[in-house]
């Protein structure tokens, strides 16, 4: 298996890319267990919260070498097809109605920067480094393309893509590639936990799937009737009838784990 997967305590999934002979580079088996996982995980209530890192020295070198001597000497319906599936991966984790979570250490090339702009949250150790580098290699972050200019802004985007250059975690922090640059990456993880935790996951669920149909822009009347109908229909829900009588009675909400 290319994908180490398990449920930690308070309902948090953690997957780990496990391939550090290569630096965790994407191939197809680890793009349809990635697939899988985001997948099943966004159904099973149990869990809250899903947490993606790496295993070995790097989070994720991008492509795996021999993945892409494979395409090169294939037709372009196989291109197509494989092509499609790495796009399914991606609309799969930031599709994900859990929030979801990245944690990076070492290097994030290519695919692997896309990774972490599909996930909703990333955590960075100092010594991190990201760089968007198919340029270099006559090629370019399509698929990837659509979540990293959602993450970082178009022109961010572009001077990542065009240049190819790496850049270091504090200025991944600048443009908003991750959240937190912190020496000791699981304890800046257990506090956004405790933060994730604290909310409903209904809640959390149904903010994911309006935010996704937003974007930067006027906001146009389709607009104005979708949040409309969205937030009406939530405080009819249970989840926010709990919500409110926890707050009025001084308590916590039942999905709240104190632990």
């Amino acid at each position: 298996m290319a994908l180490a997967q398990y449920l930690a305590a308070r309902g948090v999934a953690r997957l780990t890319l496990d391939r550090p002979e290569v630096f965790n580079a994407f191939d197809e088996a680890l793009i349809a267990e990635l697939t899988e996982a985001f997948t099943r995980l966004g159904t099973e209530p149990a869990v809250r919260v899903v947490v993606l890192d790496g295993a070995g020295k790097h989070f994720c070198a991008g492509a795996d070498v021999q993945w892409m001597r494979r395409a090169a000497q294939s037709p372009l319906e196989w291109n197509e097809e494989d092509a499609g599936r790495f796009a399914a991966m991606m609309a799969a984790i930031s599709g994900c109605p859990k929030p979801t979570v990245a944690l990076v250490h070492g290097l994030a090339l290519g695919g692997g920067v896309g990774l972490i702009a599909a996930c909703d949250f990333a955590i960075a150790t100092p010594e991190a480094q990201f760089a968007v580098s198919e340029a270099r290699l006559g090629l370019i972050p399509a698929v990837i393309a659509p979540y990293l200019v959602n993450a970082v802004g178009l022109r961010q985007a572009r001077r990542l893509g065009l240049t190819g250059a790496r850049i270091d975690a504090d200025q991944a922090l600048r443009i908003g590639l991750v959240h937190e640059v912190a020496e000791d990456s699981e304890a800046a993880l257990s506090r956004w936990l405790d933060e994730l935790l604290a909310c409903g996951p209904v809640a959390q669920a149904e903010l994911k799937r309006l935010f996704a149909q937003l974007a930067v822009g006027p906001v146009t009347p389709e607009m104005r009737t979708l949040t409309a109908q969205t937030i009406a229909r939530m405080r009819l829900g249970d989840e926010a009838r709990e919500g409110f009588a926890a707050f009025l009675g001084k308590r916590a909400p039942n999905w709240k784990n104190p632990t």
